[in-house]
């Protein structure tokens, strides 16, 4: 970034080369790092759903992710309860038969599972009985899923069209350890994450934003990329992320939106991240997932002026 804002601002009069970014959730990751690598670039930074844990390793991450999307599972299936029967009669299909996506990756358990990727967002809980529902009725009505049902079922994961997002999710939690596949050992410290199949007694719990190594054979794009992935997930020489001493004398203005119910970014690793940020103001909102910045822009913008400007009051 800072090699870009060079580019960019070199023919600047030099009041003009600072620059003011903003980022949402790994954007605002990254403006963090450039935050304590480059303060000397940044005339202002503005993050969205962006603190990120100042962490040595994702497992600490997960467990708290584990725990916030079981809860998120059965607050979808307390306002969606017959979808705890379609979601086992869903998964006990899939389980017998085969079936091939659009783009070539395969309807598993586990890809069905991962609807829970959106569960942190505006909306998701419609957007995903709307797509098990769909599912649900073909079975009923042909007793196959048809081919614009799996369409629908494809586009929920993002995977196929976001391949750097699988490979860099747990590194970008890494400093001076490896991951070693972290959310699929870390799975088996939830045993309620354990039912996925059509007899089990209780829900099939959704999943969330993890990499398990399933994903390399179910999404197509992602096949080819396995021993990559295997490679990057035992590398434990991995830099620090983050310069803390230079984040604690920061002298750049921050201002942070933070979500208390954020799904993806924990609340309290945020609120710590922002406390070890000397000058970084925050405001909280429970009413907002974690990408209000998409689904309410205007709302977060305003907030993030206003601290700016220093007229919340």
């Amino acid at each position: 970034m800072e090699a870009i804002r060079k580019v960019f601002t070199k023919d600047y009069p030099e009041s003009k080369k600072k620059w003011s970014v903003l980022g949402q959730s790994f954007g605002g990751f990254c403006i963090v790092n450039y935050l304590s690598r480059f303060p000397g670039g940044l005339q202002e930074v503005f993050l969205s759903g962006g603190l990120p844990p100042l962490v040595k390793q994702p497992d600490v991450v997960y467990e708290r992710l584990y725990r916030k999307i079981a809860d998120r599972s059965y607050a979808y299936y307390q306002k969606f309860p017959e979808d705890v029967q379609r979601m086992k009669d869903i998964a006990g299909y899939l389980s017998k038969e085969e079936v091939r996506t659009n783009t070539g990756g395969i309807v598993s358990v586990s890809r069905l599972r991962q609807f829970g990727f959106v569960l942190g967002f505006h909306g998701s809980f419609d957007l995903i009985h709307g797509t098990i529902l769909r599912m649900a009725n073909d079975l009923t009505m042909f007793g196959f899923l048809t081919r614009p049902t799996i369409q629908n079922f494809d586009n929920l994961g993002p995977f196929e069209t976001h391949i750097l997002y699988a490979l860099v999710h747990e590194p970008c939690y890494l400093s001076g350890a490896a991951s070693n596949w972290s959310a699929e050992r870390m799975i088996h410290n939830f045993p309620e994450f354990g039912s996925c199949t059509a007899d089990s007694t209780d829900p099939i719990l959704f999943t969330s934003e993890m990499i398990f190594k399933s994903m390399f054979n179910d999404y197509a794009e992602l096949r080819p990329l396995y021993e990559t992935m295997d490679t990057i997930q035992h590398i434990s020489d991995w830099p620090d992320l983050y310069d803390e001493a230079q984040l604690a004398k920061n002298e750049v203005p921050a201002y942070a939106a933070v979500y208390l119910n954020d799904l993806y970014v924990d609340y309290e690793y945020s609120s710590e991240t922002a406390r070890k940020i000397k000058g970084c103001k925050t405001f909280v909102r429970s009413d907002m997932y974690h990408e209000a910045l998409v689904s309410k822009t205007a709302d977060v913008i305003e907030q993030l002026f206003k601290l700016r400007d220093d007229v919340l009051d």
